[in-house]
């Protein structure tokens, strides 16, 4: 998380920065971006001529052959189809600095300005895409349901309503009320996949809810998230697979926190499930891809990919060959020169952008502590 730092630069700073640079006689030294391309690894790229509200549609399987006896017509059959509404909002920043801090200071600090701000926007993208992928309620954002976390307990009602759940999510508890079948008020946007039918679906997980969030399994009580802040488990992995499966997608990538990959490393037998793609892992050349790639090898067959933006408490398991969000976009970045008073030069940024995600099926998301 980063704090914002308000107001404009101003020369209060630039003796300071003077004595910085007279002693070193070095630039300022830039910090190292963990970065995560979202845009690319989680979404379909849209693009709109109007702002608010945008409706995509998707086809849902819906016809079937049936046989016909000599002289009979078969019933007519029709399109069954589902609407995603994305809500499209402006974000924007703005950045001031002082005509003396520009004379005083001994390097471009509007340069330096603008170059934080777009950084700050890829922070932004970043984390807004995390909290909506991942379930996590957030006020600022607009994510959760009604800012609050999506939960194992969540209804697959409540994460498609879009009044309080603008974002979306992937599919929440199908059965709730231990009918062992699909409840009416949660057939939403399940639809049958193969030979599973819709109640085949609402009983498959952990807890036989058919929801695509669920407890880690290690954890005592299977509804609630008293597990181990971190943990991950086995088979965690494997019941993900399996929600994956029964709906035709095969999962891939498996997305961690740093606080994850220690719990891998420190499993007792994690050698005979835990491999690499690369034969030659070890000494610095792999510190140096696994840092540039993110990617710490595989389980199951599937690419585990570390990143700092991934919350300790959830990880997911994906088929990124299905993105499974939507990012759907009005205005690209803009830079616009700002005249915020007297002696200060300054800039704004803007861009307009949805998100949601749209493929309930394609994402799993393990809750711990």
């Amino acid at each position: 998380m980063v704090t914002a730092h308000l107001g404009v630069a101003s020369s209060q700073l630039s003796s300071v920065a003077n004595r910085v640079l007279i002693d070193y006689k070095d630039a300022i030294q830039d910090y190292k971006v963990t970065g995560m391309p979202v845009v690319s690894l989680f979404a379909e790229s849209f693009t709109t001529e109007t702002g608010g509200d945008v409706d995509i549609t998707f086809s849902r399987p819906s016809m079937k052959l049936e046989q016909l006896e000599e002289g009979a017509t078969p019933a007519f059959q029709h399109s069954d189809l589902r609407s995603e509404r994305v809500s499209v909002k402006e974000w924007g920043i703005a950045v001031g600095v002082t005509r003396r801090m520009l004379e005083d200071s001994r390097f471009s600090e509007m340069e330096l300005a603008l170059n934080e701000a777009r950084r700050a926007v890829e922070r932004h993208v970043t984390e807004h895409f995390v909290k909506a992928l991942f379930g996590l309620g957030d006020s600022g954002f607009g994510t959760g349901i009604s800012n609050a976390d999506i939960t194992a307990a969540s209804t697959e009602a409540a994460v498609t309503t879009f009044a309080n759940n603008a974002h979306g999510g992937f599919f929440g508890t199908l059965d709730n009320n231990g009918t062992g079948g699909l409840d009416t008020a949660n057939d939403v946007r399940v639809a049958e996949y193969g030979i599973y039918s819709k109640d085949d679906l609402a009983a498959l997980g952990p807890v036989s809810t058919g929801s695509h969030y669920f407890v880690a399994q290690d954890s005592e009580s299977p509804t609630a998230s008293d597990d181990a802040t971190g943990d991950i488990a086995l088979n965690d992995i494997t019941a993900a697979m399996e929600l994956i499966g029964a709906k035709g997608l095969n999962a891939d990538t498996v997305m961690i926190s740093p606080m994850h990959y220690k719990t891998l490393l420190n499993l007792a037998d994690f050698t005979t499930p835990f491999g690499t793609s690369n034969s030659s892992k070890g000494g610095l050349d792999y510190v140096n891809q696994t840092s540039r790639s993110g990617a710490v090898g595989q389980l199951y067959g599937l690419n585990i990919v570390m990143n700092a933006y991934i919350p300790k408490n959830r990880f997911g398991v994906f088929d990124m060959s299905v993105k499974p969000m939507a990012y759907v976009e009005r205005r690209g970045l803009t830079v616009e020169e700002a005249n915020p008073g007297f002696g200060i030069t300054g800039s704004y940024m803007s861009m307009r952008y949805g998100l949601k995600v749209i493929r309930p099926e394609a994402g799993i998301i393990v809750i711990g502590d």
